[in-house]
C-alpha cells in the first residue's frame, strides 16, 4: 500500500503503525508519531491499522538551547 511519511510517498507492506516503524528502520528510536493529524502514543501503535493513503508523521525530539 502507499502511504505518506513526513511528506514523502512510501510503498510499504506494514499493516500497523508499529510494523511501519520497524519497516522504516525506526525501531528502538525515541520518536513521536501521528496519523492523519492525530497523535498516536507508543502503546497504541500496535493496534493502529494503516490504510492506503494514510499520512504519517514521525518526529524525533530535539535537544538544545
Amino acid at each position: 500500500m502507499q502511504i505518506v511519511v513526513n511528506d514523502e510517498v512510501h510503498e510499504v507492506s506494514a499493516k500497523t503503525l508499529a510494523a511501519l516503524i520497524d519497516e522504516l528502520g525506526y525501531s528502538g528510536a525515541r520518536i513521536a508519531t501521528a496519523m492523519d493529524g492525530s497523535f498516536v502514543p507508543v502503546p497504541s501503535r500496535g493496534n493502529t491499522l494503516l490504510r492506503d493513503g494514510a499520512r504519517i508523521e514521525i518526529v524525533a525530539p530535539m535537544q538544545g538551547g
